[in-house]
């Protein structure tokens, strides 16, 4: 089969790989997005019924890139944060109207935003799906990366864009090192009713098994991500629905009333895995392929997708998307946000997960204090959106 030639080809076409995608979609690029999955196919993982929290940051970026107007309608408002910790006084509570925002964040399934990114994609003539097909191997040369699919046929591109999850194929075709901490936690998650309505409000409820999570959905919905010791899970996921809502409501209080529903639940282990140097020669690891977080604070698919917004800036109008200065710039862009979200959710759970009484006292008081501190709450609350730092253009309402 003959060599095809792309300028940009991305490996993943889940969330993160498709949204840099349509990113990208009003540029010169001739852009492939090489997928396991079938694009019509209900399997793709990325796409499951998790309920995803998109920071207000994230919002512009679906604005600038021209998708919000389709998301919007199936999202739920963030309007106000309340985070406690199980045991002791204190609270910090951040509002959408204090910081002068429409909404500190929306929450919408990721099933949604599949369909939403799969429908914008076919309608671009410089956008071409490779699926189902896997890597198999790869070339680095000095002007481009050849690839070799498991249908034997061969690609080339000026700049290979890995976006294919914690498992990466090209992560491990390039051998790069990684580090990686097992946190003996799992996720729990599902769909909960409850008694009071949530008036838009999310509650992240640190225990000492980890943070539980409740963000606010449709119908009077909140979905649930509940943290505990691994070994736990399966007990608990055994429950009749009754005692499910009996131990979850022992952990979480009565804010909602009585909780009344549970849907379906799942779990997952929690690790942080983090990838050595995941800019290469032409070659650029984003999202969970570079990152791959605890979920305590909603992080991880808002930092894929600020990698996504920021590489975007750099390549859109080059005529060498590939250039390694062009990346040394991306680098250079989103090393200190990786870094520093990673070290923030990483230390949370290691203060937040602990049943020393002392750590107890100083939790409660640390956030009382930050409730009490406007400018401190203010500084929380424009990390959470993810608008503390340089926006790229697309950050900023800006289309490519």
């Amino acid at each position: 089969m003959k060599n095809q030639d792309f300028d940009l080809i991305i490996v993943g076409g889940g969330m993160v790989g498709a949204s840099l995608a349509c990113a990208l979609k009003n540029t010169s690029l001739k852009i492939a997005i090489i997928e396991a999955f079938s694009v019509t196919s209900e399997q793709q993982p990325s796409y499951d019924d998790r309920a995803i929290a998109l920071a207000y940051g994230s919002q512009r970026i679906f604005e600038a890139i021209g998708l919000w107007e389709h998301l919007a309608p199936h999202s739920t408002v963030i309007s106000d944060i309340h985070i406690s910790d199980r045991g002791h006084f204190g609270a910090t509570r951040l509002s959408a109207k204090e910081e002068n925002v429409p909404a500190l964040g929306q929450v919408i399934t990721a099933r949604i935003i599949g369909r939403v990114l799969n429908k914008a994609l076919s309608l671009q003539d410089n956008i071409e799906f490779i699926c189902p097909t896997k890597v198999v191997h790869l070339e680095q040369y000095s002007n481009s990366v050849e690839l070799t699919l498991d249908d034997d046929q061969h690609l080339s591109a000026k700049l290979i864009v890995a976006a294919d999850g914690g498992h990466s194929t090209i992560r491990r075709l390039l051998s790069l090192g990684m580090s990686e901490q097992d946190y003996q936690q799992t996720a729990i998650t599902a769909n909960i009713s409850s008694e009071r309505p949530h008036q838009n409000r999310a509650f992240e409820r640190f225990t000492d098994s980890g943070p539980l999570a409740l963000l606010p959905m449709s119908d009077n919905r909140c979905s649930l991500v509940w943290t505990i010791s691994t070994g736990d899970e399966v007990d608990i996921l055994n429950l009749s629905d009754q005692d499910f809502l009996s131990q979850l409501q022992d952990r979480f209080g009565y804010r909602l009333g009585k909780l009344t529903h549970v849907g379906q639940r799942h779990s997952y282990p929690l690790k942080l895995i983090q990838t050595d140097q995941a800019v290469q020669q032409r070659i650029v690891l984003i999202g969970n392929a570079a990152h791959n977080l605890h979920p305590i604070a909603g992080q991880g698919f808002n930092l894929g997708l600020r990698d996504v917004a920021a590489l975007a800036d750099v390549i859109a109008n080059a005529d060498d998307c590939g250039e390694a200065q062009l990346l040394h710039d991306y680098t250079q862009w989103r090393q200190n946000d990786q870094d520093n979200v990673i070290q923030v959710t990483d230390s949370l759970v290691k203060l937040f997960s602990n049943s020393n009484p002392l750590l107890g006292y100083c939790r409660g008081a640390g956030l009382a204090l930050i409730d009490a501190l406007s400018p401190i709450k203010h500084r929380l609350a424009q990390k959470s959106m993810g608008l503390d730092r340089k926006q790229p253009r697309l950050g900023r309402g800006i289309s490519l």
